[in-house]
């Protein structure tokens, strides 16, 4: 299967049908290029640690023990991979960044990202001893790039993670918009706002399709500016007694900078526990996302700090085992232990799926007598997504104006949902599919049900095998 020089394909092996494990792909003459490379999480551990595959060896002094990691499984792309063009990642989430280090080996081709997210994927790439073999070509918003037979044009989004862009990606036979994942937030705290010029530039291109985050398609209004949950979080933490846990998604720069404006304007100690949002701290200090007055205590030194003079951020928020909040919750933090007068507020919402591992960390936080505070129990602003609602979608196909909408990045009934919202706003035709299926956007609008093998691989003992159906 092979496009020709008449043809402009999309072809999702991963993130369509599903949130998270996005694997993306666009043909045309003879080419293809790759969108994104990510990871997901199954509902169960693996039996045993996992060794590394072959090749990709794991960082000293880390264990494997965790939910098992898996990926779209790059079969397809991987036979074919002398027509890899190139590779974009269009931020540094997991979902989107992830699987790299795995399956950069079977597809060999150059890299193309911004700073901050080059930035992550170069120590990913380190941990596995890749970083000096991935070319990974470094690009900001408004860049235009010849990538083989494709033009990408990178634009600024907004979104819960620094430095998202969506891509035009142009060929002779047609332009498609794949927005990434995207909100609109004209003061983001941290990196640029998004380019809303720019958008609305896009109705006079005349696109042939769009492809569009769906993930809060079924949420009327507008997603809240992450400016917006300064006032809330204040509230909460000027009142609280004792010290205070904030817990959050580690990539998340712009809480971060929240909190410790909030720490000065509170007279608290900024203390940071979670590995994954350190990397994120300090990959916003290199790439000046982050200035690097801001001052952060050391683990070590927390329990000898006045309880009142604290204010923590850690990692798992979804009640992830061998996270930060976890080892608090189970009084397995090696330098301090939380104590009845404290606070932890979750300034995250609930990933499906996570339902039943969060009320068992939030139980045990209680049984500490903790107090805790969550979307469930405050009406005041303490989260923000990064994924745009109704409004959103409505206003963004207002400004772009595609002939087509491909749903993508959300279950079948977010897409469904986003579809509707297309149909409404006068975009003419609405196809969405899922995994496997074969968008043809030019000469002709059609789709091509399964016609790509799909499926998920696993990382167990030293291979990457293939999950059961």
């Amino acid at each position: 299967m092979t496009p020709d020089k008449e043809d402009l394909w999309f072809a999702p092996l991963g993130g369509c049908g599903e949130i998270g494990m996005n694997l993306n792909l666009y043909g045309h003459d003879g080419q293809w290029l790759i969108v994104d490379c990510g990871l997901t999480f199954s509902d169960q551990p693996t039996a045993t640690p996992p060794d590394p595959t072959p090749g990709v060896q794991p960082p000293p002094g880390r264990s494997n023990a965790r939910k098992d990691v898996q990926m779209a499984d790059p079969a397809f792309i991987a036979e074919r991979a002398d027509d890899i063009a190139g590779m974009v990642i269009t931020h540094a989430h997991e979902d989107h960044i992830g699987a790299v280090a795995y399956l950069w080996p079977m597809l060999k081709c150059p890299i193309y990202t911004t700073a901050f997210t080059a930035y992550i994927l170069q120590r990913k790439l380190a941990e596995y001893d890749l970083h000096n073999e991935v070319p990974v070509h470094i690009v900001e918003s408004g860049d235009i790039v010849d990538i083989g037979v494709f033009n990408v044009e990178w634009i600024a989004m907004t979104h819960s993670v620094p430095e998202p862009c969506g891509l035009v990606i142009s060929t002779p036979v047609g332009r498609v918009f794949h927005s990434g994942d995207w909100k609109l937030d004209e003061n983001p705290v941290v990196g640029k706002s998004f380019d809303g010029n720019r958008c609305r530039e896009l109705a006079a291109l005349n696109l042939e399709a769009m492809v569009c985050d769906s993930t809060n398609a079924t949420v009327e209004g507008k997603t809240p500016s992450e400016s917006e949950l300064h006032d809330g979080l204040h509230k909460l933490i000027s009142n609280a007694p004792g010290r205070v846990v904030v817990t959050c998604f580690g990539s998340n720069l712009a809480r971060v900078a929240t909190m410790a404006q909030i720490a000065t304007d509170t007279g608290r100690h900024v203390g940071m526990i979670g590995r994954s949002m350190i990397n994120m701290v300090n990959a916003g200090r290199a790439t000046g996302l982050l200035p690097n007055d801001i001052s952060i205590v050391e683990a070590k030194h927390l329990g000898y700090l006045p309880p009142e003079s604290v204010l923590l951020l850690a990692t798992g928020s979804q009640g992830e085992p061998r996270t930060a909040l976890h080892r608090l919750s189970t009084n397995t933090f090696r330098d301090m232990e939380l104590e009845p007068s404290d606070t932890v507020i979750f300034s995250s919402k609930c990933i499906p799926g996570n339902e039943d591992s969060i009320n068992s960390l939030i139980e045990r936080l209680e049984r500490l007598g903790v107090t805790v505070y969550g979307e469930h129990n405050v009406d005041d602003l303490i989260h923000a997504s990064g994924h745009p609602a109704a409004d959103e979608l409505r206003t963004m196909y207002e400004w772009v104006k595609p002939q087509m909408l491909i749903p993508v990045h959300g279950e079948a009934h977010h897409m469904e949902a986003n579809a509707e919202l297309a149909k409404q706003a006068g975009i003419a035709k609405q196809m969405h599919g899922e995994n496997g299926d074969l968008f043809i956007i030019a000469p002709n609008k059609a789709i091509r049900r399964g016609v790509l093998p799909v499926g998920r691989l696993s990382l167990q003992g030293r291979k990457l095998v293939p999950v059961d159906a």
